[in-house]
């Protein structure tokens, strides 16, 4: 079953069985503008949950991408380096920067659901 969940730090993960697909939300690259560059992880890097996995640099400021859970980066989308656009056009689709391999599933709770997220934002605009 796959489910979408946010951090506050408006990173989303797409989670299907044990694999979560990272990258920014719809609202973070609104408020980042053209995105121009993309740092990506290493295959293989292990982020815990918070510590930074990736950079995001647009027209206006860069900003790290934290990691929502723990994990081994098994896959990096490799099309945001000739093409950091895809950030803007497809946050949750074409635009994700890496899959990682939960660790510890435990960890999910600790992440908002769309509602929360929403409201989230909500306050923010």
């Amino acid at each position: 079953m796959t489910k979408m969940l946010y951090t506050k730090d408006h990173e989303y993960l797409i989670v299907d069985g044990g694999v979560g697909a990272v990258g920014v939300t719809d609202f973070a690259q609104s408020q980042l503008g053209d995105v121009v560059f993309v740092e990506l992880p290493q295959l293989g890097a292990a982020p815990k949950k918070g510590e930074q996995a990736a950079v995001v640099e647009s027209v206006k400021a860069a900003s790290e991408v934290y990691s929502p859970v723990s994990g081994e980066v098994v896959e990096v989308n490799g099309d945001l380096e000739a093409n950091p656009a895809l950030v803007n056009e497809d946050p949750a689709g074409k635009g994700w920067f890496f899959k990682i391999r939960l660790a510890d599933e435990g960890e999910l709770a600790g992440l908002l659901d769309e509602t929360a997220y929403k409201a989230l934002v909500a306050t923010l605009v």
